[in-house]
C-alpha cells in the first residue's frame, strides 16, 4: 500500500486528506470523414477490449458544414472507469502499455493541469497488450485522463508517481 509512505511524505495526519484517484476517462475522437459503420464499430470494439467496458458514443449536437459534420453523427466515444476496473486499468497502463510505447522516456512534469489531473495521449492503440498489430483494421488515437482529488499539484504528482507514473527527472 502506498498510503503510509505518502502520508509521511506529504506530512498529512488524516488518511482521508490524502490524494486519491477518482476516475479514469478514456476517449476517442472519430474523424468526420469516417462514415463507414464497420470502421466505427471496429473502433468501438477495440476500445471495449482495451478498457473492459462498453464505450458511450458521443454524437454531434448540430451540423457544421465546414467540418463536414451532420447533426446526430458519431464524433467520438468515451469510457469512464471507476473502482476496481479503474485500478486494474491504471496498473496495466503503467506496467504493460507504457513500456511498449516506442522511444518512451517518461512524461514531462508540466503535463498536470491546475486541478492535478494528468492526461496521456496515444497516437494509436497498438501499445495496449490486448490489441494485436496483425488484427488492427483501423488505427485511431486515444486519450487517457487520470482524475485525481488532491490539495495541490505537488500532492497529485507525488501520488501518481508512487502509483507508478513514469516522470522525467
Amino acid at each position: 500500500m502506498i498510503y503510509p509512505a505518502l502520508k509521511s511524505g506529504l506530512k498529512v495526519d488524516n488518511v482521508h486528506a490524502l490524494p486519491r484517484l477518482i476516475k479514469v476517462v478514456v476517449s476517442v475522437g472519430i474523424r468526420s470523414d469516417l462514415k463507414d459503420q464497420k470502421v466505427i464499430d471496429s473502433i468501438l470494439e477495440d476500445l471495449k477490449v482495451i478498457t473492459g467496458q462498453k464505450p458511450v458514443q458521443t454524437r454531434s449536437k448540430k451540423s457544421i458544414s465546414s467540418f463536414g459534420i451532420r447533426e446526430g453523427q458519431i464524433v467520438g466515444a468515451v469510457v469512464t472507469l471507476r473502482g476496481k476496473r479503474m485500478y486494474d486499468f491504471v496498473e496495466k497502463l503503467f506496467n504493460a502499455t507504457l513500456p511498449r510505447v516506442r522511444d518512451f522516456r517518461g512524461f514531462d512534469k508540466k503535463g498536470f493541469d491546475k486541478q492535478g489531473n494528468f492526461s496521456i495521449g496515444f497516437r494509436d492503440q497498438i501499445p495496449f497488450p490486448e490489441i494485436s498489430a496483425d488484427t488492427v483494421k483501423h488505427n485511431f488515437g486515444l486519450q487517457v485522463t487520470l482524475t485525481v482529488k488532491a490539495e495541490s499539484n505537488d500532492a497529485s504528482r507525488k501520488f501518481l508517481t508512487s502509483l507508478g507514473l513514469p516522470l522525467k527527472k
